[in-house]
């Protein structure tokens, strides 16, 4: 009697036992902070009226000059240096939208894609010539955010919920 081989579900991590439900919410501790980060850092910076000034303590402006020679891709700081305001919003913004996606679990590989390319940003950039390397959080938020890139949020998000409406609907019309 032939059969394929199946690997088991405690094995595939979708076990009913302690291990099974551990390796099913693996990503959840990322998610939420990850998450909660870049919320709380949109957050802060669309709310310090600092932040966005061409020039000052605390502006974007002000870090830009800091960092221009420097950073790994210096055209980056030359294009942000053009408007720190608008860019100042649009990472704020970024930053929030990216948060609260990856909080609720929505468009998670999206959600997370976008922190990847903020902390990619943020590495080529601001946190580049930190030495050691290690001290430098952009690429260590790079890494972090790539487990979620890959697996998106499959379990208590909104995604996941989503998936399960279209998987009950579409066994009632075609089942």
């Amino acid at each position: 009697m032939a059969h394929a081989y199946r690997t088991p579900p405690a094995e595939a991590g979708g076990g009913t036992g302690f291990r099974g439900r551990l390796g099913r919410h693996a990503l959840l501790p990322l998610r939420l902070f990850l998450g909660g980060t870049f919320l709380y850092a949109g957050l802060r910076k669309l709310t310090d009226p600092a932040f966005p000034a061409a020039g000052g303590h605390g502006s974007l402006g002000e870090l830009l000059r800091q960092v221009h020679g420097t950073a790994a891709v210096p055209q980056l700081v030359e294009l942000a240096q053009r408007n720190p305001g608008a860019v100042g919003y649009a990472l704020a913004g970024g930053e929030v939208l990216v948060g609260l996606g990856t909080l609720a679990g929505l468009l998670g590989r999206v959600a997370a894609l976008g922190g990847a390319l903020i902390s990619l940003t943020l590495w080529l950039t601001v946190s580049w010539p930190t030495t050691p390397y290690p001290y430098g959080n952009g690429l260590a938020y790079l890494l972090a955010w790539t487990p979620l890139v890959l697996a998106g949020a499959p379990r208590l998000s909104l995604d996941a919920a989503l998936a399960h409406r279209r998987r009950r609907h579409g066994r009632q019309l075609y089942g």
